[in-house]
């Protein structure tokens, strides 16, 4: 089974991540930040990855090592799940609406970790979540993960939307990325990633 525990801790937050990444989407999520926590749970049932999250940060501070961070320890743990990265499809895109919203992802889990955003929200707050911290989480989990990663929020105008979509694409595209190919190999030329 392709699954993987990474913890990591430091004076700022306390982090386990456990994934499986042919576990059916089940999730056990707890960050502190409500939003964060509704984000991360729509990743693991859209991506059918099961996922246990767990995060005790200093959000008397503010959210911002906490979601981080968080990114940092998924993006390891879907590392160590996928190892060489050999036998999967390695690529993988998506469009999802959300009511008036439009997200857009593609991904390549390359071992070249690359971070392309673009988008922007409204409001600096979606609940006690903060939005500008959507691209700090994914800059972590792709350069943690050896993933290029392109994301782009399309155009809404609901904040909540638009980053609920916008986490949805990447999971539809990490479901295709992960899916195990025919033969077993490796796609690429090189015959290695």
């Amino acid at each position: 089974m392709r699954t993987a525990t990474v913890s990591r801790n430091t004076k700022e937050t306390q982090i386990s991540v456990t994934v499986t990444l042919d576990g059916m989407g089940k999730s056990e999520i707890s960050t502190g930040i409500g939003f964060f926590d509704h984000m991360l749970t729509a990743l693991s049932r859209h991506s059918g990855i099961s996922m246990q999250i767990s995060c005790d940060g200093d959000l008397y501070v503010d959210a911002h090592h906490s979601v981080e961070d968080t990114g940092i320890v998924l993006g390891q743990a879907l590392a160590e799940a996928l190892g060489d990265k050999s036998g999967i499809a390695r690529y993988g895109s998506a469009y999802i609406p959300m009511d008036e919203a439009l997200s857009f992802c593609a991904l390549d889990l390359s071992n070249r970790p690359y971070l392309v955003f673009q988008g922007s929200f409204t409001n600096q707050m979606i609940g006690e979540y903060d939005a500008c911290l959507t691209e700090e989480f994914f800059r972590a989990l792709a350069v943690n993960a050896g993933m290029t990663l392109h994301l782009n929020m399309c155009y809404g105008s609901n904040d909540h939307h638009k980053c609920e979509a916008l986490f949805k694409a990447f999971a539809h595209a990490l479901k295709m990325a992960v899916r195990e190919n025919e033969d077993g190999t490796v796609l690429s030329t090189k015959g290695a990633l």
